[in-house]
C-alpha cells in the first residue's frame, strides 16, 4: 500500500504528529518526508510560524470543544473553569512545553502576538461562549464582551508561561482563581 499522495492536509497532519512525538517541525525535512519542494510547501501551509500556529491551534480548540459540548459548567464559575482548564491542559502537554522550553521567543510570538492564530481565535471562541451566558442571563459581565474576552484569554496565557516570563512556575489554579475573581 502507498502513502497518501501528498497536499496540504497531509502536511499537517504529519508536521502535527511530530510536533506531539517532541520532533522540531522543520520545513526542509517535511518537504522530504511528503516528496515535494519547500517552495511547495509553503504554498500549502505558509511559513513554519503558520504551520506551527495551527498545530498548537488544533491542541487548544480541544478545551474549547469540551465546553461546547457541556462538560465544563455555566455562568462566571464555568467561564473560570474553562480558563484554568485551558491552562491546565496546555501546561500537562509534554509536546507544547518542550516547544515553549526549546524556542520560547517563537512560541510566544505564534500564540500571543496579535498575527497569532492561535490568541485571536481563542479570543473569538472565548466572546461566543461569554454572549451565550450573557444571552442565557447566567453571566452579567463586568466589562464589555470583547474586552472581557481578550483579558480572560490574557490571564490564561500569563499563567501559561509564566515560567518564560517571570520564571515562576506555571499554575493553572491561579488561572482560574484570577478569572473567578474578574468575573465575581
Amino acid at each position: 500500500m502507498t502513502s497518501p499522495r501528498p497536499d496540504a492536509l497531509r502536511a499537517f497532519t504529519v508536521a502535527r504528529s511530530w510536533f506531539l512525538d517532541g520532533r522540531r517541525v522543520d520545513m526542509g525535512d517535511l518537504a522530504g518526508e511528503l516528496g515535494i519542494s519547500r517552495a511547495t510547501l509553503h504554498r500549502w501551509v505558509g511559513g513554519r510560524d503558520q504551520l506551527l500556529g495551527e498545530i498548537l491551534w488544533s491542541m487548544t480548540v480541544e478545551v474549547f470543544e469540551a465546553r461546547a459540548s457541556g462538560k465544563l459548567g455555566r455562568g462566571a464559575e464555568g467561564i473560570a473553569e474553562l480558563v484554568g482548564t485551558f491552562v491546565r491542559t496546555v501546561n500537562d502537554s509534554k509536546p507544547f512545553r518542550e516547544f515553549l522550553r526549546n524556542e520560547p521567543e517563537r512560541a510566544l510570538r505564534i500564540l500571543t502576538t496579535k498575527a497569532s492564530v492561535v490568541q485571536s481565535r481563542a479570543i473569538a471562541k472565548m466572546r461566543e461562549f461569554l454572549d451565550e451566558e450573557v444571552a442565557a442571563g447566567r453571566l452579567t459581565p463586568p466589562l464589555p464582551v470583547e474586552d472581557l474576552a481578550y483579558l480572560l484569554v490574557r490571564i490564561g496565557e500569563s499563567f501559561i508561561y509564566t515560567d518564560v516570563i517571570t520564571g515562576a512556575e506555571p499554575d493553572a489554579a491561579k488561572a482560574h482563581a484570577a478569572a473567578a475573581a474578574l468575573l465575581s
